[in-house]
């Protein structure tokens, strides 16, 4: 992760990133019901900024990131008060089990394409979820690797079925999509899509 503790200072300096977030926010905002009871977990949270976004349309939030770097910044935004009724955790859902709490909502974004095996990933955030609860995950439509380039060895975005798929294997269900925002790199643009699933179940749930 030293890559992102060496970004994680100067993150929110970039207006395109505060921008990308508060744009996520809204189109979440704008496809699901949300009120101030919902127990949010942002997954790869990075500096916390769409949780920010979203602060005013749900309840108590926890942001989790595997970046030492992230997760001091997003301890300072707490500090200062630009994060309330926050909390942060270090986790990383490829190499450790859940813990054992629960949520209404996982939002994560541009996390997911990061990461070559999305199967414990996915199903960590199924048990994560109260039943009926909701994941969100708005990352690249599927791209010609030029996004990241060619030693780059996670996902070259993603294609819908295919994720649709591994969402439904990892046990959810009403999996939805939605166009959501865009990213520049190089003069290039790329589309981000919003993915919306449902848990019938969470840890209480039987098999």
């Amino acid at each position: 992760m030293s890559r992102f503790d060496e970004k994680a200072a100067t993150w929110d300096a970039d207006p395109a990133k505060v921008e990308r977030a508060r744009a996520v926010a809204d189109c979440i905002v704008a496809t699901l019901t949300l009120d101030r009871t919902e127990r949010l977990l942002e997954y790869g949270a990075g500096t916390g900024l769409v949780t920010q976004a979203l602060r005013n349309a749900v309840g108590p939030v926890t942001l989790a990131d595997a970046s030492v770097g992230m997760r001091d910044v997003m301890h300072a935004k707490i500090a200062d008060g630009a994060l309330v009724d926050a909390r942060v955790w270090a986790m990383d859902l490829t190499t450790e089990p859940p813990p054992d709490e629960q949520f209404d909502l996982i939002v994560t974004v541009m996390t997911l394409h990061h990461i070559p095996d999305l199967t414990p990933v996915l199903t960590g955030f199924a048990q994560l979820l109260a039943p009926g609860g909701h994941v969100c995950i708005a990352d690249l439509e599927k791209e010609d690797g030029s996004f990241h380039g060619a030693d780059f060895a996670g996902h070259q975005g993603f294609e819908r079925p295919a994720l649709t798929d591994s969402l439904t294997r990892a046990g959810f269900r009403q999996v939805a999509f939605t166009d959501c925002t865009t990213m520049v790199r190089d003069g290039v643009t790329y589309p981000v899509f919003l993915a919306t699933a449902v848990t019938p179940g969470g840890r209480s749930s039987a098999p």
